[in-house]
């Protein structure tokens, strides 16, 4: 079994960023605009994964988005007009290429490229248990926990195999996922992380944060809310609520740390957020002094 020291090398990474592109044949270069701009959440790793109707493609590596996607030849090796892309962080733990996201698998209704950011609070028992029932894990990701429940799971449908596996699941994701010819985008029922969704011309486009659709002159629609799953696909955006309503729960360090200043979560500026905590912060906590620095 896997003990807790082992699993938590991988469970510091809150700061990982995830974008999805469907529609277009620029998929995957706009995916790689689109992790330029959340490279702040993840400097350790980048990838994409993108399918083309019949074939699914994957680029990744450590490092920086620019380091990894700076060769027309390597976005040229990653055709299809739906991609998902990851930029990784971490506090602890492997720095390897099993680490990296998006992650790819075959299961009985085709092919699955899964991407997450977040953590699980349950994801030791998840994996001891899954381990026990034959489960082979490559990695200590917490997405590779989710990957084996949708793997595992007895229903038909790709999309009902989703729902059923993150009914299991407690803690943080936002999760952007191809299957079924489609693109997935999902929120955990807290909120906890954002996701929001954009269009450029006939393309949407999903993104932790706002600022990586002003990147590419994508338009920003709205954040996907907590507890939204939505289906991207050649019907246009359909939103579901498969999963009981719960106390929202996003996280404040978005707005005092993660997030760039220039983007919008939750309907407010994150530049505008931090100014007004300040503000409150001096009337609260007011000192004698002639500069205040943020550390």
């Amino acid at each position: 079994m896997y003990n807790t020291d082992e699993l938590n090398l991988d469970t510091l990474h809150e700061e990982c960023g995830v974008c999805g592109i469907y529609g277009g044949d620029d998929a995957a270069s706009l995916t790689a605009l689109g992790l330029h701009a959340l490279q702040h959440r993840g400097q350790e790793a980048a990838g994409i994964i993108t399918y083309d109707q019949d074939t699914f493609h994957k680029h990744h590596d450590t490092g920086h988005v620019g380091d990894i996607f700076n060769d027309s030849k390597i976005i040229n090796d990653l055709p299809g007009n739906i991609s998902i892309g990851h930029v990784r962080y971490s506090t602890a733990g492997s720095k390897n290429s099993f680490a990296c996201q998006p992650i790819f698998a075959e299961l009985d209704t085709g092919g699955i490229a899964l991407a997450h950011n977040g953590n699980l609070t349950n994801a030791l028992t998840l994996k001891n248990e899954l381990v026990k029932t034959g489960s082979i894990f490559n990695s200590t990701m917490d997405t590779e926990v989710i990957l084996h429940l949708i793997a595992k799971s007895n229903l038909n449908k790709v999309a009902d195999k989703i729902i059923d596996a993150l009914k299991k699941v407690e803690g943080a994701y936002s999760i952007v996922a191809i299957a079924d010819n489609a693109l997935f985008a999902i929120r955990d029922p807290h909120g906890i992380r954002p996701l929001a969704l954009g269009k450029i011309n006939d393309a949407y486009i999903v993104a932790s944060e706002s600022c990586a659709f002003d990147i590419i002159g994508a338009e920003f629609i709205r954040d996907i809310e907590a507890g939204e799953m939505l289906v991207i696909n050649n019907e246009g955006v359909n939103s579901y609520r498969p999963f009981e309503e719960k106390p929202n729960k996003f996280c404040i360090f978005e707005y005092i740390y993660f997030a760039r200043p220039d983007s919008v979560i939750n309907k407010k500026h994150v530049y505008e957020v931090r100014k007004n905590i300040g503000r409150i912060l001096a009337n609260e906590s007011s000192v004698d002094a002639d500069v205040v620095v943020p550390v």
